[in-house]
C-alpha cells in the first residue's frame, strides 16, 4: 500500500467525515495506508503540504483569503467540503429552554478568537440584531485554555466546537443553549485542501473515492456506530462515548454533512458575506481563485 499523510488545522468530531474515512478502512480499500497527525504551531498544515510531508489537509476555504488580499494566487486549493455549517455552540452555566442570543448582552463570554470562528460568531450576532461590543468578550487563548477558563468559572458563557461543550454539559458544568451553525445558515465552512500538483495524481483520485465513501457513511450511519469507530481508531478516547455520539448526532441533524462533496458557490458567497462583515477581506474574491472540483468527481454542484 502507498502511505498517505493527512493533517488537520484542528481535531474535532466536527470533522467526522474525514476521520471516518480514516477509521472506517475506506482508504485501505483503495490501496492507501493513512497516517494522520493534526498540525501544530511549529508545523503548520500549509507548510507540511508545500514540503510534501503531507498530501492532504482538513482546512477552511477562508484560509486562502490572506494570500488573496495580498494579491497572491494561492498554491494550495480547496477541493472538497467537509462541513456546510459552522460547528460551534454556545454553552452557559444554566439551562435556558427559552434562550435568546439577547441573553448574552452584558455577559462574560469566552469566545474562540481563531480567525474563522470569530468571524462566524460576529456574523451570528449580527443575525440576532447584536454586535460584539454588546458582550464582555474574553480571549483566553487556544481551545484547551478556553475550556479550562470556563471550568475555572471565568465566564458566564463559552463558545466552543463539539464535543467540548457537550462534555462540559456531561460534567454538570454547562448547558448547550445555541448553535452558531443555526444562526449563520449554510456556509462553506471546513474543507479538504491540497496542492494543485498533488490533485493531478492517481493518489488524489483514490483518496477522493475513499472520502466519498466515508462521507456518505458519516451522513447516514447511526451516531453511536460512528462514535465507536472513531474511538476504536484512537480518536477522542478521553471523551465519554455517549457525549461523542450525541455530538455527532447533533452535527448530522444540523445538516453539516452531505453526500455531495463539492463546495457550492452559494455557500462560498455566504462565506464572503461573513468575512466582508468582519472586515477580514476588502473585496469578494472569485470562487475559482480558491476552489477546484473534487478529483474525478462527476456530480454537479
Amino acid at each position: 500500500m502507498a502511505k498517505i499523510s493527512i493533517t488537520a488545522l484542528r481535531h474535532s468530531a466536527f470533522y467526522t467525515p474525514l476521520l471516518i474515512t480514516i477509521a472506517g478502512g475506506h482508504l485501505e480499500r483503495v490501496g492507501l495506508d493513512p497516517e494522520y497527525q493534526p498540525a501544530t504551531p511549529e508545523r503548520p498544515a500549509n507548510d507540511r503540504l508545500r514540503s510534501g510531508e503531507c498530501h492532504v489537509s482538513q482546512s477552511a476555504v477562508a484560509t486562502s483569503f490572506a494570500s488573496l488580499e495580498q494579491g497572491v494566487s494561492p498554491d494550495i486549493v480547496h477541493f472538497a467540503q467537509i462541513n456546510a455549517r459552522d460547528g460551534f455552540f454556545i454553552a452557559g452555566r444554566d439551562a435556558e429552554p427559552d434562550f435568546s442570543w439577547k441573553h448574552l448582552k452584558g455577559k462574560r463570554v469566552l469566545v474562540d478568537h481563531f480567525f474563522q470562528p470569530l468571524a462566524m460568531f460576529r456574523f451570528a450576532l449580527k443575525a440576532q440584531g447584536m454586535v460584539l461590543d454588546d458582550i464582555q468578550v474574553i480571549d483566553a487563548g487556544d481551545v484547551s485554555a478556553i475550556e479550562q477558563a470556563f471550568r475555572n468559572g471565568d465566564a458566564d458563557y463559552v463558545h466552543l466546537q463539539g464535543p467540548a461543550p457537550q462534555q462540559l454539559e456531561q460534567d454538570g458544568l454547562a448547558h448547550v443553549v445555541a448553535s452558531v451553525g443555526e444562526a449563520v445558515g449554510p456556509v462553506a465552512f471546513s474543507s479538504l485542501c491540497a496542492t494543485r500538483a498533488w490533485l493531478d495524481t492517481e493518489m488524489a483520485l483514490a483518496f477522493m473515492q475513499a472520502y466519498q465513501e466515508g462521507l456518505a457513511f458519516a451522513v447516514s450511519a447511526p451516531a453511536d456506530e460512528l462514535a465507536a469507530m472513531e474511538q476504536s481508531a484512537g480518536f477522542f478516547t478521553g471523551i465519554d462515548r455517549q457525549v461523542l455520539s450525541k455530538t455527532i448526532a447533533t452535527y448530522q441533524a444540523l445538516g453539516c454533512w452531505r453526500t455531495d462533496p463539492t463546495i457550492r458557490k452559494s455557500e462560498y458567497e455566504r462565506l464572503l458575506d461573513v468575512f466582508m462583515y468582519s472586515g477580514d477581506i476588502s473585496r469578494r474574491h472569485t470562487y475559482e481563485s480558491v476552489i477546484v472540483p473534487p478529483p474525478g468527481y462527476s456530480g454537479k454542484q
